[in-house]
């Protein structure tokens, strides 16, 4: 009945995902299903999915949503924004681009798609409408650049694709070929986020150039002006501060990803209520609502996720994928082609951290076999996965770019596919080209 088990697994998982069933539910009912195959003890489905929840690095994730949560109520995002419409300045689609520039200095602090999306949306797309865009268009270019706030570190993805590889050692005929590979840790994969988020950013902001040009947006202004800059420099150096003391702290060793999350509340809290002076008791109460209900939906897909992907190495799933996959090439140029395209298609239906969860332990083997740093493969696949907001049918970022604009979902979906192809090509040089991700690291050490 084992041959049988990639059936039962994959198959109970897409027949429950078919007939409506919730993920967290597919993915448990399909384990659950197993386990009885295998005739073992369910207890023991509900002891790793306990353990799951256990360890240190995850407690960054309700603290980094929080700081996400509380930093938008107290104004920080908004002077970020200002700060950004000030450097787009006279550039041809200044506003796009400042939405650009909004969403990577908002995803250094919230680590979230959609928490970034509707952060920077909520002044952006009002304020490109009033400035003549096509509101599908500003919808469009948000809910685009709502993917970075997952690139740019601290990262909530990447902290989770950390704790589901780093349990994993690279397989002994890979060691064999490649001798040992280089160490993976959260602190390193936020270090090998900050260019890979830049070359992101930078196609965005190349399309958006280019279809502005196009429709005639022009920029914010006729020229810089270095004192508006200085002023909005100056309204807004605590928002400035924020990301600093975050990534600094963590690359300095001051303080792990996991602290530097706490220290964001603290600094969001005095800030907001002491600098600032924006932070109600009624927007902590908020915030404090929001991160419950996220981190909860969170912490119920990792449960189910863990066991289910535990059953997929205890049966040596994942090693039979790679030989599968390697027997048809080992060239892994288009080993990572076909990775890439199937991630894009994976990210259409699935949510990012459920993505994770569920494929790591299939690809990083197949991976590990051509010769790849794990560090490279999460960088990759989590900026792979950062397409996925804003492709449908899942598609967050869209959903909320269309709650905030008023605008219908299906003209958002026709000017995002100009952005949904920019990335892409963004995607296949960054796989192609390790040393995006893996200088930097190298360079401060790790």
């Amino acid at each position: 009945m084992d041959m049988y088990l990639p059936e039962i697994l994959f198959g109970g998982f897409m027949l429950l995902l078919l007939l409506g069933a919730p993920i967290t539910v597919a993915l448990g009912g399909a384990a659950m299903g197993a386990y009885m195959v295998l005739d073992k003890d369910p207890i023991a489905l509900v002891q790793i999915a306990f353990n799951s929840v256990s360890s240190f690095p995850l407690m960054a994730l309700p603290a980094f949503v929080l700081a996400g949560a509380l930093m938008e109520a107290a104004g920080i995002s908004r002077r970020l924004v200002d700060i950004a419409e000030t450097l787009a300045g006279p550039i041809t689609g200044g506003l796009g681009a400042a939405t650009v520039l909004a969403c990577l200095f908002f995803g250094a602090i919230s680590g979230s798609g959609p928490a970034t999306t509707a952060a920077v949306g909520m002044l952006m797309i009002p304020a490109m409408t009033k400035r003549n865009y096509d509101r599908a268009y500003a919808s469009a270019v948000t809910a685009a650049s709502g993917g970075l706030g997952i690139i740019i570190p601290p990262s909530i993805p990447m902290v989770i694709f950390g704790i589901a590889a780093l349990g994993m050692e690279p397989p002994r005929e890979a060691v064999e070929k490649f001798g040992s590979f280089a160490s993976l840790s959260i602190p390193k994969l936020f270090v090998a986020g900050v260019i890979p988020g830049l070359v992101m950013a930078s196609g965005l902001l190349l399309m958006n150039y280019f279809i502005s040009k196009k429709r005639g947006y022009r920029g914010l202004s006729e020229n810089w002006s270095g004192s508006d800059l200085r002023a909005a420099l100056r309204r807004g150096i605590w928002s400035i501060l924020a990301p600093a003391i975050i990534l600094g702290g963590i690359y300095a060793g001051i303080f792990t990803p996991t602290e530097s999350a706490i220290v964001a509340i603290f600094y969001t809290l005095v800030v907001g209520l002491f600098v600032h002076r924006e932070l109600r008791w009624s927007a902590i109460k908020t915030a404090l609502r929001t991160t419950t209900w996220i981190t909860g939906r969170v912490l119920l897909i990792l449960f189910t996720a863990t066991a289910f992907g535990r059953l997929l190495v205890e049966q040596r799933i994942p090693g039979d994928i790679a030989e599968a996959l390697l027997t048809m090439t080992s060239n892994p140029y288009i080993i990572w082609a076909m990775v890439i395209t199937f991630l894009l298609f994976v990210g259409m239906f699935m949510e990012t951290l459920a993505a994770i969860l569920i494929l790591v332990p299939v690809l990083l083997p197949v991976m590990y076999l051509t010769g790849a740093d794990p560090t490279h493969v999460g960088i990759v696949v989590i900026c792979t996965l950062s397409i996925g907001f804003m492709t449908p049918p899942l598609g967050e970022n869209i959903f909320v770019a269309s709650g905030i604009g008023g605008e219908t979902v299906e003209k958002i979906i026709v000017k995002v596919l100009p952005f949904v192809a920019i990335e892409a090509v963004v995607v296949f040089l960054i796989a192609y080209v390790p040393q995006i991700s893996l200088w930097l690291p190298s360079l401060v050490g790790y």
